[in-house]
């Protein structure tokens, strides 16, 4: 029978190091053994070929409840588990309940627990009217991280921090060790370019592009750097489209600062010249899809390993808030938990890039980064097992047609995608066997840092 629940092998990719030939043995829910060469025996057992076995990913942003009675946890951990996502973590601007409280975290998590199929974790944001004051409430309810913004899309469910206030909150997050992510865009600059496009009559994909032109991006990331220079607070940028923004970032890491950075897989895929034009309202994302040449710019950033994070900035709004002639009428953001990983590791292979920078992108620095890194993150002994199978099968990606998203549209619909994930493993049970989502709701547990005294 074997002293392993389950192994499986083929090609293991770590942070460090691509394992041809390797294994991952499994008891107890837990990661027991890698290794290569001949598998132990185990209860089941699967000899996978040229598959790769990738640590399940976690995905840093996600929009799972911003459109009331649309796609909540349910499906946004569907659409994860059939991903190869095993952990999502959620933002905190829900319609009708933005988590900026120790209560409103706790309702969450257990709203999540009841209903998510795959592992969650939290951000918490503030109330501008109530400033830094329940910082210290939600960091003991379990959040991971929090969430502001240089932009106001809405003055309390998406409101814009400035600075005076952004400082406090910084500085009240510091004393706990976590991060401020922060929406990059700034507020005046977008203000001023909007009213310019709108002014010129342009209503077409072009306007969104205009509207949030690539210095407001740039202004707000130096901000949130300096404000995190300022307190001791470890900024990060949860978003950027701009080669530049990496070089900014690299240079304060560089002079010792905390500041990361995140790549969401639509700026390393689509572009503003052929899919904006293409898709319009579908393709309206903030910051806005920008040129091909900013595409190729940021897979040099990812092989130079100036990308921190990759992610999704996943929301599955409703066709008809995609569909809107005028482009700036368009809500902002697209779905992608179903095909992050497998487009993240076609795009590497095609550039040369070592898969080493999947485990490590879309895993390990995610994992450490919300100190969830004790039982995620990584196929090391004692962590759990959360893996994904990806085998090479080729198919013209269809949201509609998987059935594991809530809304039949994407902007990945008609492309190709070389690899699929054939198998998804959360605490080393099966939640996705290739076709179907095997987990039910209720299956995924709240991932939290470590409290403070407890040992990490």
């Amino acid at each position: 029978m074997g002293d392993f629940d389950l192994v499986l092998q083929g090609t293991i990719v770590l942070p460090s190091r691509v394992v041809e030939g390797g294994f991952v043995a499994v008891s107890g829910g837990k990661v027991a053994l890698v290794g290569e060469g001949d598998p132990p025996a185990a209860r089941e057992s699967h000899r996978l070929g040229r598959a790769l076995i990738l640590p399940g990913a976690i995905d840093a942003q996600v929009h799972s409840l911003s459109q009331r009675g649309q796609e909540d946890f349910q499906w946004s951990t569907r659409s994860a588990a059939a991903g190869g996502v095993t952990t999502i973590v959620d933002m905190p601007y829900d319609e009708g309940q933005v988590v900026s409280s120790g209560a409103a975290v706790a309702a969450k998590a257990s709203h999540g627990e009841a209903t998510a199929r795959v592992d969650f974790a939290l951000y918490g944001t503030v109330d501008p009217a109530e400033g830094a004051a329940r910082i210290g409430e939600m960091v003991e309810a379990g959040v991971s991280s929090f969430k502001f913004s240089t932009f106001g899309t809405h003055p309390t469910r998406f409101p814009r921090i400035p600075p005076p206030l952004m400082m406090d909150c910084f500085a009240a997050i510091a004393p706990h060790g976590l991060a401020a992510g922060v929406h990059n865009e700034d507020h005046e600059t977008v203000e001023a370019y909007t009213a310019r496009t709108r002014a010129a009559g342009i209503t077409d994909w072009r306007a969104h592009g205009l509207s949030r032109p690539p210095i407001a991006e740039l202004l707000a990331m130096l901000a949130i750097y300096e404000i995190g220079a300022a307190t001791g607070c470890p900024a990060h940028v949860v978003h950027c489209s701009l080669s530049r923004g990496y070089d900014i970032a690299a240079a304060y890491r560089a002079q010792g600062f905390a500041a990361t950075i995140e790549a969401c897989i639509h700026y390393l895929v689509l572009d503003e010249e052929n899919d904006v034009r293409r898709l319009g309202g579908k393709a309206k994302i903030n910051p806005p899809l920008r040129p091909r040449a900013e595409v190729e710019g940021l897979w040099r950033q990812v092989a130079a390993g100036n990308v921190t994070l990759v992610s999704t900035d996943h929301v599955s709004w409703s066709e008809d808030r995609k569909t809107d002639p005028d482009m700036l009428a368009n809500a902002s953001g697209v779905p992608g938990l179903e095909v992050m990983v497998p487009l993240f590791v076609a795009g590497a292979l095609a550039r040369g890039i070592p898969l080493t920078a999947a485990a490590r992108l879309m895993a390990e620095n995610p994992a450490r980064h919300f100190r969830i890194d004790a039982s995620k993150g990584a196929l090391t002994p004692g962590r759990d097992a959360d893996i994904a199978v990806l085998t090479p099968e080729p198919r013209i990606y269809d949201a509609a047609a998987s059935g594991h998203n809530v809304v039949g549209w994407s902007p990945y619909n008609g492309l190709e995608i070389p690899w699929r994930v054939s198998a998804t493993y959360l605490r080393g049970e099966r939640v996705f066997d290739g076709t179907a989502v095997t987990a039910e709701p209720g299956h995924g547990r709240f991932v939290r840092p470590p409290r403070a005294g407890a040992a990490a």
